[in-house]
């Protein structure tokens, strides 16, 4: 989630948990709590997306989404956003 708010592109950059501490009480850490390794977050990231709650999860936001009249069938944005993989 911290990823998404603050536009960081990768588990790697996550880390700055070492050192900002705006982002450990974003996630609930202490300043002196260890901070987990990017590699940690990568597997359970993937571990996440293969499993059927991810598509539950999705399936739920449309819903959402459709409910409060977010999403209309009668035109489409793009987003012109650069991702960098």
């Amino acid at each position: 989630m911290q990823q998404v708010v603050y536009s960081v592109r990768s588990e790697r950059l996550l880390m700055q948990l070492n050192y900002n501490l705006l982002f450990r009480w974003f996630v609930g850490l202490n300043i002196d709590d260890t901070v987990w390794d990017h590699s940690t977050i990568s597997f359970n990231r993937d571990r996440l997306f293969d499993a059927e709650i991810a598509q539950r999860f999705f399936t739920s936001m449309v819903l959402l989404a459709r409910l409060n009249d977010l999403v209309s069938d009668e035109h489409f944005s793009v987003d012109g956003s650069l991702l960098e993989a």
